[in-house]
């Protein structure tokens, strides 16, 4: 039995399952899963509140590589990856009438789900595309290389579990309705029984986990203090990697379910198509464009927790008033800005939350949250172009140290530091950015981790810091 409220675009049903399980079932039916999975801030909060289970992807656009551009497997004239799904937006694009009947909150309304990896910078920067186009075509590719640069898939449906009122809320598009009675069949034909999955301590890895060298990173560390102390650069996101293989037969589901509960975290999600698989446990928002307001949500500044309750406390307010992590913060919180400055009215950006911690499962971090009004008929793609890729993730000024990162590290990050989320058909959208997240192909998974690197920096210390934040993934893969 189902207790509905039917209108032109959505309904309720009264059952309140974990839609993970729908993925593991149909995973082509439902490839992507964007979920709160973290505590700390509480059920009921923005951010907290809503778990979405994307259904029945239509079309996809494809950056295959730097001059191969597809839709539907197609190839489309041009290359820009952004303009061509600003003209898609332009196409599909409603307001009023699209909303018309949902309630006012509603996150995902229809529209697309997008994925973009950090190398789309250079179609953003054209200035950096013949340094992120080395070694395309290599035959050694790492798996973050083997990774389209960025896919925008046209979602007409989805399942979104609303966490503070407790219910489901199927939403589909009108031309899509039958959808919804499809979405509803697929929950109610799961018994409670069987809806929540198995927890598995079991081991998932067939071989053990590799990381970079350390000796390496931390002569790249020096490298960038050079550069900073030559005035490059003020500050650069440094990372280093770890890999390793799978058992046979380990999805990126059972991957996912054993990150969800080891490392919690409010932008986590699961993505999955052909070869590919993205599992994110990310803390960290790129951009909320809701109303006509933009706003970012930088992250700068991580201490470890520490399991005693009295000096994981102390040890929070020490990174609280350390004078370095707060220096390095307010710089990359005017770089987030003068960013949201090239798309907003003038004088309307401002930071309405200035250095809050936020305490999850392995790290403290220190947030602030920054924020204007759009200037009318700004685009999705133009706002992506302003804020792509994060600055906490580049450094300042951001595309010299894009330059930097890319001589240092030697390798295309792919996934990492880029960002996924949804895009609503009315212009309002939410992503994050994609730290503290796994890379599987096949039985390939692997991930990054990185540091701020200033003037004054430790290489050691920068080297615990990329192993504090690798933590969480990895314990989902060690157990």
């Amino acid at each position: 039995m189902t207790n509905r409220q039917s209108f032109s675009l959505w309904q309720k049903i009264d059952v309140f399952p974990d839609l993970l399980p729908l993925h593991v079932i149909q995973p082509d039916r439902y490839p992507f899963l964007l979920e709160s999975t973290s505590h700390h801030i509480g059920y009921g909060t923005e951010r907290d509140r809503y778990d979405i289970l994307f259904a029945f992807p239509e079309k996809a656009l494809t950056l295959e590589s730097p001059d191969y551009l597809t839709m539907d497997g197609r190839r489309v004239s041009g290359q820009d990856f952004l303009h061509r799904l600003d003209l898609w937006f332009a196409e599909e694009c409603n307001d009023a009438a699209f909303s018309y009947g949902l309630p006012p909150d509603t996150p995902f309304k229809g529209g697309w789900f997008l994925y973009l990896g950090y190398e789309l910078a250079a179609w953003i920067e054209p200035v950096l595309r013949p340094r992120f186009s080395d070694n395309l075509h290599s035959t050694s590719l790492s798996i973050e290389e083997k990774f389209p640069i960025a896919v925008a898939w046209r979602i007409p449906a989805a399942i979104i579990r609303d966490k503070r009122k407790r219910e489901i809320i199927l939403i589909t598009e009108p031309h899509r309705a039958p959808l919804r009675a499809e979405m509803e069949r697929d929950l109610l034909s799961i018994s409670s029984a069987t809806m929540e999955l198995p927890i598995s301590d079991s081991e998932l890895l067939h071989q053990p986990i590799q990381e970079d060298p350390p000796d390496e990173f931390l002569e790249r560390v020096t490298g960038i203090t050079r550069y900073i102390r030559e005035g490059d650069v003020f500050q650069v996101n440094l990372s280093r990697g770890w890999r390793g293989l799978l058992r046979e037969n380990v999805t990126p589901a059972r991957i996912y379910h054993r990150m969800r509960r080891c490392n919690p975290a409010p932008f986590a999600g699961l993505v999955v198509w052909d070869d590919f698989a993205i599992i994110s446990s990310s803390p960290e928002r790129l951009v909320h464009i809701h109303a006509g307001v933009v706003e970012t949500r930088p992250i700068a500044g991580t201490h470890p927790r520490y399991p005693d309750p009295m000096m994981d406390r102390g040890l929070s307010n020490a990174l609280m008033k350390h004078p370095k992590e707060r220096a390095e913060h307010i710089m990359l919180i005017d770089l987030e800005r003068n960013d949201l400055g090239r798309i907003c009215e003038h004088g309307s950006v401002e930071v309405n939350e200035l250095m809050t911690l936020e305490s999850y499962a392995h790290v403290h971090h220190i947030v602030s949250n920054v924020r204007g009004r759009l200037v009318p008929n700004t685009t999705p793609g133009k706002i992506l172009r302003a804020v792509f890729p994060g600055g906490t993730i580049t450094g300042c000024p951001k595309i010299r140290c894009m330059e930097i990162i890319h001589e240092l590290e030697r390798i295309r990050r792919g996934p990492y530091t880029g960002a996924m989320g949804y895009l609503n058909r009315d212009g309002s959208a939410d992503l994050n950015i994609l730290i503290r997240t796994l890379c599987q192909q096949g039985n390939k998974v692997s991930l990054r981790a990185g540091s701020g690197i200033v003037a004054d920096s430790s290489p050691e210390r920068e080297l615990r810091e990329t192993r504090h934040k690798a933590r969480g993934p990895l314990r989902a893969l060690i157990g």
